[in-house]
């Protein structure tokens, strides 16, 4: 990995030692027998993983950036300042629960509107993910052992393979049929899901990710990602970064005519 960057390294770096410790307690508790789930007001799952990381991960931040603001998913907003550091603590808590393998710790650092730093780790999948801005894309287990991702070139929708989390979340919104008929038009469509989903893209693997709904939380680590693959992130309207409604990912050459795609449709 290159060490000049934009003045991030440092921040790649802590992001790292924070998805160590994220790792060990997420393999600590996956599939245990006494692993509690709890329901969130929006009927959402939560475990004492979930909460345990984003407390240790809070410490470690209060520690090393103790002038940096902190959002995660699980706790309060701490901090205030331009330097933001945003937490999902596992993304695909279900999966989690369930015993599928495919979860993550999401990390990244945002400064004013841009995300600069973003780590993916999933641990059960022995893989992780990285960038920081200027300095491109990589997975791989350590900064020291990893090898750079790029998008793909393909450049036509009816060439490429889209990836998304289900179905159920686009049934009742105006982009329902848009979505289906990209889908329809597409290549191969599959179900990945969540954070893996935008990690294929990036990897060159998948062409295209989008999903309907989603936070902050769940996008800001992937955006700095994908964008560092050389690919695109935006909102489904095609507004750059992290900032919904839902989010799109593609290999750059076709996001125009995805947004253009998926616009919603318009009450007669």
């Amino acid at each position: 990995m290159s060490s000049s960057g934009r003045g991030f390294t440092d921040d790649l770096r802590l992001a790292h030692l924070m998805a160590d410790d994220a790792d060990s307690i997420a393999m600590s508790r996956f599939r245990a027998s006494d692993l509690t789930v709890d329901a969130k007001a929006d009927a959402t799952a939560v475990t004492d993983a979930d909460r345990g990381i984003e407390a240790a991960l809070r410490r470690a931040l209060a520690t090393a950036r103790p002038r940096d603001a902190v959002h995660g998913e699980e706790l309060e907003d701490t901090g205030w300042g331009a330097r933001r550091w945003i937490i999902d603590p596992i993304d695909g808590t279900a999966n989690f629960v369930r015993g599928v393998p495919v979860w993550a710790t999401l990390i990244a650092l945002m400064v004013d509107d841009t995300v600069c730093v973003g780590v993916v780790s999933a641990p059960a999948l022995g893989r992780r993910w990285w960038a920081a801005q200027g300095d491109g894309a990589f997975t791989g287990k350590t900064l020291f052992s990893s090898q750079p991702m790029h998008v793909s070139t393909v450049d036509r929708v009816e060439d490429a393979f889209l990836s998304y989390a289900s179905l159920g979340g686009w049934m009742d919104t105006p982009r329902a049929r848009p979505f289906a008929a990209l889908l329809h038009d597409c290549a191969r469509t599959r179900a990945f899901g969540d954070f893996w989903s935008y990690m294929l893209v990036a990897e060159g693997a998948v062409d295209l990710a989008c999903e309907p709904e989603l936070a902050l939380h769940d996008m800001a680590a992937l955006d700095v990602i994908v964008r560092e693959a050389g690919g695109a992130f935006t909102n489904l309207d095609g507004i750059k970064g992290p900032v919904g409604p839902g989010a799109l990912a593609t290999n750059k050459v076709l996001h125009a005519a995805v947004v253009e795609r998926l616009a919603p449709e318009t009450a007669e």
